[in-house]
């Protein structure tokens, strides 16, 4: 498989005198109780991707598990507490974070809501929002409705739907135009996930990824779609960007896992396996 050069022309080498501040800090606000493996998967995608520092901010309940996973990335370990607490431990972290990941396994509940509107509110970086983080967001619109930095949303259609107050029929009909209109709508960057995936920008600039394979539809794929998404913003490429390459590269790791071990049985850790291989060609 040939990375194309609209690809390859994203990613400059790495300088010999670098360091990890030199490929971006990412915030990762993911998982809640039961759905340790949602924000196990999008840190090690955006770690896969190259992102110089993972920050994951998790509930304590599910540290000890995520760390055993993921000795490459800092926690940052969230008591119970309120929504006030959490942005208060927070703090530091946004301060230093070159993009910031919402929601993964986080939980449509009234704390996750609070705690994704107090993170719109006190974030300056380029914003990820994906799964319950966009969940959150439909049942309290505003969220996105108010000034925010730079935004990537990254939904099926169901979820977009509920964005858009429509049906998932009307999306499926014209899935360009919709994905137009919520980036529109909402002055961000819109991964509208599904068969050719479209990556539409507030501009009107649409792109179809053509890569990718029905093995890829299991739980955890998306995970690993946001975090490499989140990743390469991290690094600094635009929002626009970021989300094309994630999502070329994430359907394009799909299809070698699933030549190497069918669609019936490949993982979405197998994706992130195959990463390597993509990437080798990026640095070729």
């Amino acid at each position: 498989m040939n990375v194309p050069e609209t690809i390859k022309n994203c990613f400059a080498p790495r300088a010999a005198e670098s360091h990890k501040g030199t490929y971006g800090t990412l915030l990762s606000v993911c998982g809640s109780y039961g759905m340790a493996g949602a924000a196990i998967l999008a840190a090690r995608a955006a770690s896969r991707c190259g992102t110089g520092l993972v920050i994951a901010a998790l509930p304590a309940s599910i540290y000890p598990i995520a760390a055993v996973a993921l000795p490459e990335v800092v926690f940052s370990p969230l008591e119970d507490g309120s929504c006030t607490d959490h942005i208060k431990k927070l703090s530091s972290h946004l301060q230093k974070s070159t993009a910031l990941l919402i929601g993964c396994g986080l939980g449509n509940t009234l704390s996750s809501a609070q705690l994704t509107e107090a993170l719109f509110h006190t974030a300056t970086c380029p914003i990820v929002l994906d799964a319950d983080g966009i969940n959150v967001a439909a049942r309290h619109i505003s969220i996105l409705e108010t000034a925010h930095p730079p935004l990537i949303l990254t939904p099926h259609p169901k979820e977009l739907a509920r964005l858009l107050h429509t049906t998932v029929d009307q999306i499926g009909a014209d899935r360009q135009t919709a994905a137009k209109a919520a980036a529109s709508r909402f002055d961000a960057v819109v991964v509208l996930k599904g068969h050719h995936t479209v990556i539409a920008a507030p501009n009107g600039t649409v792109s179809v990824n053509q890569t990718g394979n029905p093995g890829m539809a299991v739980a955890g794929s998306g995970d690993v779609l946001a975090g490499m998404i989140a990743g390469l913003l991290a690094q600094g490429l635009s929002p626009f960007d970021a989300a094309r390459c994630g999502v070329y590269l994430h359907g394009a790791a799909g299809d070698l896992a699933a030549a190497r071990l069918s669609q019936h049985a490949m993982l979405p850790t197998d994706i992130l396996d195959e990463l390597g291989t993509l990437f080798l060609q990026l640095e070729s």
